[in-house]
């Protein structure tokens, strides 16, 4: 579980402002050229959930910065392990180490940050590819030994081109059949069903139609599926109208979920694009999105 930054003691706070040496977050603030507009506001601090907002050079408080970065576990040679992380997927999209000024520009740019311990230096996520890796929100573990970089990529992360650098399977290949294509990525439940959708559109395109399986059954037939998604919904409403218990609660729910993102493949709509829909409006009221939906 991540922790959450643990407020600063007065005596902390002493120390801070006695300590003669530059705050790493002012050195990091000057060389990106934005110090100027930081110092006219220096106790603005990060949001409560900076999930909400589009990522973005963030003005924050130093002394707070300083006392968090001194917070962290760092190893013997000041790294801790840094993972990045799709915000909407989930996908752990790769792994490296960050040092306290790399762990410092990520707050302050947003863009992830890590040390390159092979060249000794700080490297950002896409500074060559330009596929950025753009921070939502950073996470803590319990330990405090290890960091999570909650982000939205711009493009493909690993150097391979694939999606994830995670895309070798133990069991695959303790199985005989490791896949050692980018098409086998670390998945949660409702992308590898995602997946197994759109493997079925495929088979019909490759196959022919043969005997078809339900879900090639509801990608031919738009009318069937359609129906089947108001049927779905209609069992999903009756289990709050008749007090059914939770476990056939969920199970409708799920039917009714399977049928959807039936339908999203249909229409060549990935489950990133909904989550990144919902992202959005976390700050803001439904009849804010309702009215700017309507603008559009």
């Amino acid at each position: 579980m991540a922790a959450a930054p643990p407020s600063v003691p007065a005596s902390s706070r002493a120390s801070c402002r006695g300590a003669a040496r530059p705050s790493l977050l002012t050195a990091t603030a000057a060389s990106l050229g934005w110090r100027r507009g930081w110092e006219r506001n220096p106790a603005v601090s990060l949001p409560t959930s900076s999930a909400r907002l589009a990522p973005r050079a963030l003005a924050v408080d130093s002394l707070k910065v300083d006392t968090l970065l001194d917070s962290v576990k760092w190893d013997d040679k000041g790294l801790a392990v840094a993972i990045a992380q799709n915000v909407d997927t989930g996908a752990i999209l790769m792994q490296g180490f960050a040092n306290k000024e790399a762990l410092g520009k990520t707050i302050s740019t947003r863009k992830a940050t890590f040390f390159s311990r092979s060249r000794s230096s700080l490297w950002t996520k896409g500074e060559t590819s330009m596929n950025f890796i753009n921070v939502h929100d950073i996470f803590l573990d319990c330990d405090r030994d290890s960091i999570i970089y909650l982000g939205k990529p711009d493009g493909p992360t690993c150097h391979t081109g694939a999606e994830t650098c995670y895309y070798t399977s133990v069991y695959d290949a303790l199985q005989g059949s490791e896949a050692t294509t980018q098409e086998r990525l670390v998945t949660t439940t409702l992308y590898s069903l995602e997946d197994t959708i759109s493997r079925r559109q495929e088979e019909i395109v490759t196959e022919g139609s043969g005997k078809p399986s339900w879900t090639k059954k509801l990608l031919l037939d738009s009318q069937l599926l359609c129906s089947k998604i108001r049927e779905e919904a209609g069992e999903l409403i009756q289990t709050l109208l008749e007090n059914e218990d939770k476990s056939r609660t969920a199970s409708e729910m799920a039917d009714l979920l399977y049928h959807a993102m039936v339908l999203l493949r249909v229409k060549g709509v990935k489950m990133e694009e909904v989550f990144e829909k919902l992202r959005k409006r976390f700050s803001q009221s439904g009849i804010e999105e309702k009215s700017s939906r309507n603008k559009s």
